[in-house]
C-alpha cells in the first residue's frame, strides 16, 4: 500500500504568531502517524515560485494522510496558522510501482 504525504510550502508573515501553530500540530500528527521527512531546511528553488518554508510529512496512506487534514484537531491548527501565515498544501498518494 502506497504512503500518504502532505507537502506545505508556507510564507510565514508573522514568526510570533506562527509559533503557536508549530508547538500544537506535533499532537494531531502524531495522533495520525506523521513523520516529518522535510521541516524548512536549506533549500533552492529551480523552477516555479518558492516560498520561504518547505515541510513533507510522510504518513502510513494516502487515506490517513486525508483524514488528519480533514480533521477537527487540524482544522482548529489552521484557524491559529492563518492569520500569520500563507501556504499551499498538497495531499498526495506515494508511488509503489516500478522504478526507473
Amino acid at each position: 500500500m502506497a504512503k500518504g504525504y502532505w507537502i506545505g510550502r508556507v510564507d510565514v508573515h508573522d514568526p510570533d504568531g506562527y509559533k503557536a501553530y508549530v508547538e500544537q500540530n506535533g499532537a494531531v500528527f502524531n495522533k495520525y502517524g506523521a513523520k516529518f521527512l522535510v521541516r524548512g531546511g536549506k533549500y533552492e528553488s529551480k523552477e516555479g515560485t518558492a516560498r520561504s518554508r518547505n515541510v513533507v510529512l510522510e504518513f502510513k496512506d494516502y487515506e490517513t494522510a486525508l483524514a488528519c487534514y480533514n480533521s477537527p484537531e487540524y482544522a482548529r491548527l489552521v484557524a491559529i496558522r492563518n492569520p500569520h501565515s500563507e501556504a499551499d498544501i498538497l495531499v498526495v498518494e506515494g508511488y509503489d510501482g516500478p522504478q526507473p
